[in-house]
Parts: C-alpha cells; structure tokens; sequence
C-alpha cells in the first residue's frame, strides 16, 4: 500500500469539531481516484482470502469502500444506519457516547448464521460505535466477524483495538496516529 499517498491526500482539520480535536478529513481521499483505487485495492488484498460474504457499512463514510469492496470480493453490502432510515423490520443496539446515548440499526434479515462478516468504518477513535455495531452483529451469530478502519487514533484511545481483539475480533486499518 502506498501509505505516502494516503497521507498527502488526507485532509487535517485543527481544533474541530473543539478546540485540541485534529479531524482527519477523508472525503478528500474519496474524491481522488488514486486514493479511493489504493484504498479499494489494500481492502481487497487484506480480506481476498477470509470468505467475506457480506460488508456492514456504518453510517455513513463506512457506505463508500464497503461497497467498492464488496463488488471486487463477490460479497453482499448491509447498511448499519441511525433509528428511522431503512423501511422494514430492524434490528438495533444503543449505545453510550460522549454526550448521551445513540442507537444503530440494520435489517432484521441482512445477515444469517452462515455469513462471514466484515465490520468497516473510516475511523477508530473511541471504537464505541464500532463496538455496539459488533454487539448488533453478533445478534445474528454470523461465523465470523472481521473489523476494518481507513484510519485508527492509536496513539490517542490505544484501548479501543484491544477491546474487539479481546472478543477475538482481527482488526486492521490502513493508517495509524
């Protein structure tokens, strides 16, 4: 992977959404087909070998390389979405955040006890939202649950990759900070 590239093209936010907060921006990886190709290529090569048959998408910057991805691994896309956005029967799991509580839903039927499923969202910081969508997916007693991360904050929230590898969870990401 062309981790350089990457870099270069990955936006730096200082002090927002506060003040000490470096938002790391990756819409500006998406708009650049290098990037969005390299980031697309890395997955696929990371994953060709698991049996991947479905890729959750979390809501929503989780939507653009579960999708990219899955169509080059032959595997199904499951939206992981807020409360009120899909039209038939769900399944959620609320979770605490910073500042309240929040709820994450998918279908009712995206996923069967024969899938073998990938988890991806841009960002691991906190892993609070990735953690409550494991517990959402794990309703579902898929064969095996893999985590994937554009991005991982280790250097920040360095507990957040243990937790889902205490679960016996493989987590991987493209970059670190």
């Amino acid at each position: 992977m062309n981790k350089q590239l990457l870099l270069d093209n990955l936006r730096c936010i200082p002090d927002w959404p506060i003040k000490g907060v470096n938002f790391r921006d990756i819409t500006t990886l998406f708009k650049n087909a290098e990037c969005l190709k390299e980031i697309a290529d890395t997955m696929v090569d990371m994953y060709k070998d698991k049996g991947i048959t479905k890729i959750v998408g979390i809501e929503s910057r989780g939507f653009v390389m579960s999708s990219a991805v899955a169509i080059r691994l032959g595997a199904g896309v499951v939206l992981c979405r807020k409360p009120g956005k899909l039209p038939c029967a769900t399944v959620q799991q609320s979770y605490a955040k910073e500042y309240g509580m929040d709820t994450i839903e998918i279908h009712a039927d995206a996923i069967n006890d024969k899938d073998v499923i990938l988890l991806h969202d841009d960002l691991l910081a906190t892993g609070g939202t990735m953690e409550a969508a494991c517990k959402l997916v794990k309703k579902f007693h898929p064969k095996k649950i893999y985590c994937n991360f554009i991005i991982e904050l280790d250097s920040e929230f360095p507990k957040a990759r243990k937790a889902f590898e205490d679960e016996g969870i493989e987590v991987t990401s493209l970059l670190q900070f």
